[in-house]
């Protein structure tokens, strides 16, 4: 089933399976490349269950949205407080507005992978210690 240009640009309309194509589809366009975590080892991404947790309970589990306007600004508020507002003790209790204003990133950096030295892959993790 080829995904039409209404779906790419209204995947929310849809089931999951086509949300997930459609995912698939724009990450291609775009020269992105996706990463998944292997089921059942959220560790693997700590930082963002830890937000997940956090965004559940702070903001969704809070609330009874009763229209997506209402679901939108609630939401935005939360985020906005979020970033802005509240310190996080991850980041030395700066808000991540602080933080990210403090670290300059250049971008450029993510666009190619790094770079072995002398073209040689890493050590196995079980050699590390040698």
């Amino acid at each position: 089933m080829a995904i039409t240009a209404k779906q790419r640009c209204f995947p929310t309309c849809y089931g999951p399976e086509l949300r997930g194509r459609a995912l698939d589809g724009w990450a291609d366009d775009h020269g992105v490349q996706l990463y998944f975590i292997d089921p059942g080892k959220p560790t693997q991404n700590a930082y963002i269950e830890s937000f997940n947790g956090r965004y559940r309970e702070e903001c969704l589990n809070q609330h009874w949205f009763t229209t997506i306007h209402e679901a939108r600004q609630i939401i935005e508020d939360w985020r906005i407080d979020y970033n802005t507002e509240r310190p996080h003790s991850s980041l030395k209790y700066q808000t991540p507005e602080e933080f990210a204003a403090a670290r300059p990133f250049d971008k450029t950096q993510w666009a190619q992978p790094p770079e072995l030295i002398d073209g040689s892959a890493p050590a196995p993790i079980a050699h590390a210690a040698e």
